[in-house]
């Protein structure tokens, strides 16, 4: 569409506009009824055009909403220049326009036309009434009526376009909500499925090895599906997050914890044999939370440590109760991480090593803040020459459910 046609629609769209104010007849009755003139009418005003937007016409004018003026012929021409109301009581009598072509080409004697403005100040056009015969209509509570009545066509017109804007918006929205279902379906379904095909055959040729090569073979594929699954329920967790409507935490006291960090920590230990886990686990008691969010978030950062932490020494995972708090730790030796990367650690996205066997998508240290803010508790890392500790601490007892807090939600 050249900007001839995106022109002529706008202007389309702004003549409708103005039918579709409801007050638009009523003031338009009201005006004649308190003039005692027999035609009056909305204008939209360009530097080339003249169109009814609106009419009230008795007096047989023979003007109907969307009929255009010769712009050169009317009076709203000059209105649009100087922007200032024309209000002639008997033209025959007027020392301006007694001699003026429009009157005469129209056959009127009374006017009054004051300018339309939208709420930036933009001249939109104009609001006129005219008769055959003279009225008294130059006083000031006319032209007062006038430009107040002027000034909410205005406002309305504004408002019009803004809920036409928000319903564009709503229509939007409804198509990214069914994309947003799709995208989730095809992570939760079309991917988790041959993921699991996968592992089942990995776990099946684990038991048929017979050589080291083999064995070796098929650890790297156990990592990598064990890889591949955790970005797939940290991308389904950041668009429920982000793209849905928040995620519900099940936090309950009625089963022990620590047999689920036992079982994170040995599935991670059985795809990285080679390495060495340390773990200090003490007895903790009930403990309010999500277990299985919490097993999510043990994984990430005993992940993230045997991916970025010293391949020659232990990682530690400690967890222990102190009276009403959970504390969950894990520590790594390795090259410490600058303070500011520390500061955007926990941002969606942002990947802290640049090593292309490292890369990931970042969502995952972003997936255990927020785990550790919707149980209501907080995660600290410390790093310096000797370790780098990732630290949580949530209250082992609460009465109230949790909810994984979407952006906006007060902490």
């Amino acid at each position: 569409m050249d900007r001839l046609e995106t022109g002529e629609l706008r202007l389309r769209n702004e003549v409708a506009a103005v039918g579709r104010l409801d007050s638009v007849p009523t003031i338009l009755n009201m005006v004649c009824r308190s003039t005692g003139m027999g035609f009056a009418a909305v204008a939209r005003v360009t530097d080339a055009r003249w169109i009814a937007c609106a009419v009230r016409d008795a007096i047989g004018l023979g003007l109907a909403a969307g009929d255009e003026l010769k712009l050169e012929t009317t009076i709203c021409d000059e209105i649009r220049g100087h922007r200032r109301p024309v209000v002639i009581d008997h033209v025959a009598a007027d020392p301006v326009y007694c001699g003026h072509p429009t009157p005469l080409m129209y056959g009127f004697q009374s006017y009054i036309s004051v300018p339309i403005y939208r709420t930036d100040g933009e001249f939109f056009g104009t609001l006129c009434a005219l008769d055959p015969q003279p009225a008294k209509v130059d006083t000031p509570a006319t032209i007062s009526m006038f430009t107040s009545f002027a000034d909410l066509i205005g406002a309305q017109l504004d408002a019009q376009e803004r809920v036409v804007a928000s319903e564009s918006a709503l229509a939007d929205e409804r198509e990214n909500s069914e994309l947003r279902e799709q995208f989730i379906a095809v992570l939760g379904h079309d991917l988790r499925n041959p993921l699991a095909s996968i592992d089942a055959g990995a776990k099946l040729l684990r038991r048929r090895a017979a050589d080291d090569r083999t064995l070796s073979i098929v650890t790297s594929m156990e990592r990598s599906v064990g890889r591949m699954a955790n970005l797939i329920d940290n991308v389904l967790d950041f668009a429920r997050g982000r793209l849905g409507g928040g995620l519900m935490l099940n936090g309950d006291d009625l089963e022990p914890l620590e047999p689920v960090l036992h079982q994170v920590i040995g599935e991670l230990q059985s795809a990285w044999p080679e390495r060495r886990i340390v773990t200090l686990i003490d007895e903790l008691g009930a403990v309010y939370c999500d277990r299985p969010r919490i097993a999510q978030l043990l994984s990430n950062l005993l992940g993230n440590a045997l991916t970025h932490g010293s391949s020659d020494s232990p990682i530690t995972v400690e967890a222990y109760r102190a009276g009403d708090v959970l504390h969950l730790a894990v520590e790594n030796a390795g090259t410490p991480i600058p303070a500011a990367t520390v500061e955007r650690l926990f941002q969606p996205f942002f990947r802290a090593s640049a090593a292309p066997a490292q890369q990931g998508l970042g969502l995952g240290l972003y997936i255990v803040s927020e785990i550790a803010r919707a149980h209501g508790g907080t995660l600290s890392v410390t790093s310096d020459d000797r370790v780098t500790r990732f630290a949580l601490t949530i209250p082992a007892i609460s009465a109230e459910p949790c909810r994984l807090l979407s952006p906006g939600d007060p902490a």
